[in-house]
């Protein structure tokens, strides 16, 4: 099963975050911002705004004196059990910021050994999440999160997946057609969400974008009720814009 997928500008925004954070964690003793535009080649401007990103993360600090060090975030990373529970709060944190942000539940979703999986969610009494009616394993066809996912692998692994769960109709607006739905998966520009509008639930719409990390598949959804699907496209904008944070998390 191969990822196919082309680089997003989440995963730009992350790998740049990255060259910063890795620079900054080279110099102990801290590291001024016109020395990091000569180590990393960023332009002021963007690092500026990647700075203002590591500091709000927590991964990065700035001194009294000015200078840039590594900040508590990833000072807690210390152990496997300690760094996958202090990942998973990490990411629930950013999360719930990313759901008051966008007014709407926020899940991250992975494609593990060939299913489904939503890892984790945030959601609240006015956003709350969707009604998982049939389970999100066998009914990828159907979901943002599903075809979102589906859209990172290859052809050949697109069609296995649609071989071991059947297509079945939940909404007069499900795709039910294998040969639809793969040309549809295939025609997906990577950098655009995907869409689910009433396909899965009647009442809700839901959008996803990939926030792929090394050869782990996933990506992140947001889900509304159908009388805000005005709202949609622009909160999914917004869940694009704001996924690096979550990209770089999974990155570290």
């Amino acid at each position: 099963m191969a990822p196919k997928h082309e680089p997003t500008a989440p995963h730009h925004s992350a790998q740049e975050a990255l060259r910063v954070l890795e620079t900054v964690a080279r110099h102990s003793t801290g590291t001024t911002d016109t020395e990091l535009t000569r180590l990393t080649g960023l332009a002021p401007e963007r690092l500026t705004t990647l700075l203002r990103m590591l500091r709000r993360e927590g991964y990065v600090e700035q001194a009294a004196d000015g200078t840039y060090v590594t900040g508590q975030a990833l000072d807690r990373l210390g152990s496997a059990q300690q760094r996958q529970e202090a990942l998973r709060d990490k990411l629930q944190r950013t999360l719930d910021r990313l759901r008051d942000s966008v007014g709407a539940a926020v899940y991250l979703s992975r494609y593990v050994d060939g299913e489904v999986s939503v890892a984790q969610y945030a959601d609240g009494p006015a956003t709350p999440r969707v009604n998982e009616w049939v389970d999100f394993r066998c009914s990828a066809h159907a979901t943002a999160v599903g075809k979102s996912l589906l859209t990172q692998l290859d052809h050949a692994a697109r069609r296995d997946h649609l071989a071991r769960h059947r297509m079945a109709r939940l909404t007069s607006h499900t795709i039910t057609s294998d040969k639809v739905l793969l040309s549809r998966l295939a025609a997906q520009p990577p950098t655009a969400p995907v869409l689910d509008l009433q396909e899965y639930a009647v009442g809700t719409v839901c959008a996803a974008v990939p926030v792929t990390a090394g050869s782990t598949v996933g990506c992140l959804a947001l889900s509304l009720p159908v009388e805000h699907a005005h709202r949609l496209r622009r909160a999914a904008d917004t869940l694009s814009r704001s996924a690096a944070p979550v990209l770089l998390s999974l990155t570290i």
